[in-house]
């Protein structure tokens, strides 16, 4: 399958079960119809009050962001 952005070959990633097409060159990402259910019911029980209250301390003190930070089941899912 080619991407709609740029034409490369799309390649395709297999994570948590879940089947991801993605475009080397531009890293879109393209789901088939119910992998983004598959995505959103195992993410809803990777997320905690305490991880919340962490990301809403951490910006209301001067916005300072330590890098991107790749926690809990999305981030694993999407690092390519």
């Amino acid at each position: 399958m080619k991407c709609p952005v740029d034409g490369a070959d799309l390649v395709v990633a297999d994570r948590s079960d879940v089947e991801i097409d993605y475009c080397p060159q531009c890293r879109g990402v393209w789901l088939d119809r119910g992998e983004l259910d598959k995505i959103i019911d195992r993410s809803a029980g990777s997320l905690t009050p305490d991880a919340s209250y962490r990301d809403r301390r951490r910006d209301n003190h001067g916005g300072h962001k330590r890098g991107r930070g790749r926690e809990g089941f999305l981030g694993d899912l999407f690092d390519f």
